[in-house]
């Protein structure tokens, strides 16, 4: 594998599908036709591309150790000696700096979301992976940021109740991830110490609170009263079935499949799950542009 390549894969591109809820913001506030935020809001999906792939460097640089006894990232180019040590660092530095530079360019609201992202994703690196229940509220509160910042960027608000099914979600795909690494590797708590914490009995309980607290919040924030007088329609809960039925098939994969390693991985490869995301995004576009009383933008 070349250096070039070998960087490339480090930054792990097929992960970044998670920082497409940046623009959660940009279609939530129906400004998805207003081209100068869609500009801003590309931009800051961007900048989190290359923050997180720098994260991802970051987060091999201190787990290569027990990446090299875990079946698959020992592979990894870190981890098998590809990609060397020094070269890896040097590259994680040249990309927050970039990462960070063009966070300022889009304002210091923006600047401020994407350091806290970076702190912490650092304290999670070095510290929260290591305590228990933390660990998965970190990646949480990670998709949080991404949201908020996403907002920041088009200078717009984002619903306390969105802010709430994001965090639900994030936390629900990332107990999973723990289940599914407690199960089906050999060893787990030599890969990742943490899993030493958990049980399968555990993590089982708190995916059905998850879940249940997930879809109860997305149902009221479709029916609140806020919600429907800002699009003038009480229709966002035509979209509840596509949520109930993605979160079902992630858990059918989950437990039937032994899938759910890589999120951003069963997200792209199981077509009936791609299918209902998308088919919820459309509804939802759909929807909030073209309700009774609520102007589409023309002429962009």
């Amino acid at each position: 594998m070349s250096l070039p390549r070998a960087l490339l894969v480090s930054l792990r591109p097929h992960q970044w599908t998670k920082n497409l809820v940046v623009l959660a913001a940009l279609a939530f506030s129906k400004h998805l036709f207003d081209a100068d935020a869609v500009l801003r809001a590309v931009s800051a999906f961007a900048v989190f591309c290359g923050l997180s792939g720098a994260v991802y460097v970051v987060n091999d640089l201190a787990d290569v150790g027990r990446d090299r006894l875990h079946p698959l990232k020992r592979s990894r180019p870190i981890a098998s000696g590809e990609l060397p040590v020094p070269a890896a660092r040097f590259f994680a530095v040249v990309l927050l700096g970039l990462g960070l530079l063009g966070a300022s360019r889009i304002g210091p609201g923006f600047l401020a979301c994407t350091l806290g992202y970076l702190a912490l994703n650092l304290a999670y690196s070095f510290g929260l992976k290591n305590v228990v229940i933390l660990d998965v509220l970190a990646i949480a509160i990670g998709f949080v940021l991404r949201a908020v910042a996403g907002a920041v960027a088009i200078s717009v608000v984002f619903s306390d109740w969105l802010l709430v099914c994001t965090i639900l979600l994030a936390l629900f795909l990332a107990l999973a991830k723990r289940r599914h690494e407690l199960v089906t590797l050999p060893d787990a708590a030599a890969h990742r110490a943490i899993l030493a914490e958990y049980s399968p009995y555990l993590l089982d309980q708190m995916i059905a609170v998850v879940t249940a607290s997930c879809l109860t919040a997305y149902a009221f924030y479709t029916l609140a009263p806020e919600t429907v007088a800002k699009y003038r329609t009480e229709q966002l809960a035509l979209t509840i079935p596509f949520v109930i039925y993605g979160i079902f098939r992630y858990l059918y994969l989950v437990h039937r499949k032994e899938q759910g390693g890589s999120p951003s991985e069963v997200l792209l490869t199981d077509w009936p799950l791609l299918v209902a995301v998308a088919l919820w995004a459309a509804v939802v576009v759909l929807i909030v542009y073209t309700a009774p009383g609520v102007p589409v933008p023309r002429g962009h």
